[in-house]
């Protein structure tokens, strides 16, 4: 990926919204404060957990038991962040505050741990026409990327929909904390580029892999059948059956 000059003055001016503020959330919060984000908003519900240390780089052995809005409040103000720039969502991405909360920023930095909220937050940047950056990691592989307001790809044109059953995350299938550091920052940097008016990122996923330390960008094609961006468009994908996903995950 080519290097690219941040703007401090408009970045001032931009806001941004991460979803799951877990090892994907982490070192993208933090990368988007230091850089100047004028408005960075953080959204999740869950409290620190000891295992949870290797790869969420923004609590220690203090922060265990916290709640992790307030654990990476203060992290982040610690390291450059201001109090008036940083704002706590205490909840999960649900399907009755999605619009609402991706209608208030930029650009959506989503990095959940479940394809349900993976899927809803696709869905409501598209209906509410905001960028938003696709984050995964498990094991030694992890991908990211950009999605521009109106898709065509999103990502719906690779993913479809919500798989069915089960699906194994961090948890029950395990994931190198350095993995989800590249990745993180790798999101952030695809925020950085849109804020900044720089699209050259757009329209391909990348993908890294930490057993050989490899990057590549692969293009993704638009889907013309795609429910979301497509021809045939749906006009409302948010339901209530992703509740289930969301809340069990």
């Amino acid at each position: 990926m080519n290097t690219f000059r941040t703007d401090p003055q408009r970045l001032a001016q931009k806001s941004a919204l991460v979803v799951g503020v877990g090892g994907l959330g982490c070192p993208a919060a933090l990368a988007l404060v230091r850089a100047g984000v004028g408005r960075v908003v953080l959204c999740d519900d869950d409290r620190v957990e000891a295992a949870n240390l290797h790869r969420q780089i923004l609590f220690d052995e203090r922060d265990v038991g916290r709640d992790k809005l307030d654990a990476a409040f203060d992290t982040l103000r610690a390291r450059g962040g201001t109090a008036r720039g940083l704002e706590r969502v205490h909840g999960r991405l649900l399907p009755d505050t999605a619009r609402a909360l991706v209608q208030g920023v930029d650009v959506v930095l989503e990095g959940s741990d479940n394809f349900a909220t993976k899927f809803l937050a696709a869905d409501a940047c598209h209906l509410e026409q905001r960028a938003v950056v696709h984050g995964a990691a498990i094991r030694w592989h992890g991908t990211a990327w950009l999605v521009p307001p109106g898709g065509a790809p999103c990502y719906r044109c690779l993913f479809e929909d919500v798989p069915m059953g089960a699906q194994a995350g961090c948890s029950e299938a395990g994931v190198m904390g350095p993995v989800v550091g590249v990745v993180g920052a790798l999101m952030a940097d695809l925020a950085l580029r849109w804020l900044t008016g720089d699209t050259s990122a757009v329209g391909s996923i990348w993908s890294y892999d930490g057993k050989r330390d490899r990057l590549r960008a692969s293009a993704v094609p638009a889907r013309p059948a795609c429910p979301l961006c497509g021809q045939r468009q749906i006009a409302e994908l948010i339901e209530s059956a992703y509740v289930s996903g969301i809340c069990t995950t």
